[in-house]
């Protein structure tokens, strides 16, 4: 089966062939089906943000689609990042916003954090579904390990013994992760 990923973020682009092109499926960037659209994410949810971009893929090439929207949220920061993960505070590089992060925790014991991602998933007859994969864990005092992307240098999940994502081989994370586990739902789903 072809799966069209919404987005133009080649890590999460490779985390979605890793899980799913072993179970059979031929999964395409919407850049490798000449799509070359960046979809405004002004939705107030993670759900939100997830049917805009599956949708406007969908409407192009009317067949199946998924996409997520997944960040991290701190709790002594107020849940942020939360959806503007990928945007926070204007800054542009993911390591500025894991300086940003790790500055604005100085001298805070809280250090709960947990990762949401939502999928929706899109089907060739445009019928919409939604699975969403949370992952616990901890920001760290300071970056460590150069694997994954974003802000896998700063996030201890409660699996990793003590060790940030970044410090992990790829197969924990695609194990794992939030991602690892709303896509784990849209499997079942798909093999009703």
């Amino acid at each position: 089966m072809d799966l069209i990923v919404a987005s133009n973020n080649k890590g999460k682009i490779k985390e979605y062939k890793d899980i799913l092109e072993p179970l059979g499926f031929t999964i395409f960037s919407q850049s490798e089906k000449n799509i070359n659209i960046e979809v405004e994410e002004n939705g107030t949810t993670f759900e939100e943000n997830a049917i805009l971009k599956a949708q406007a893929i969908y409407e192009r090439l009317h067949t199946a689609v998924i996409s997520d929207d997944s960040g991290l949220e701190v709790e002594a920061l107020n849940n942020e990042p939360g959806i503007y993960s990928a945007r926070y505070k204007g800054i542009q590089s993911d390591e500025g916003k894991r300086k940003e992060i790790l500055k604005e925790l100085e001298n805070i014991d809280n250090r709960k954090a947990k990762f949401t991602c939502c999928i929706c998933y899109i089907d060739e007859f445009g019928n919409k579904n939604l699975f969403k994969g949370i992952w616990n864990g901890n920001i760290a005092f300071k970056e460590e390990g150069t694997n994954g992307f974003g802000y896998d240098p700063i996030f201890i999940s409660e699996e990793a013994n003590g060790m940030t994502t970044a410090c992990m081989p790829d197969k924990f994370k695609e194990t794992y992760s939030h991602r690892a586990k709303a896509v784990n739902q849209l499997l079942d789903f798909l093999k009703k």
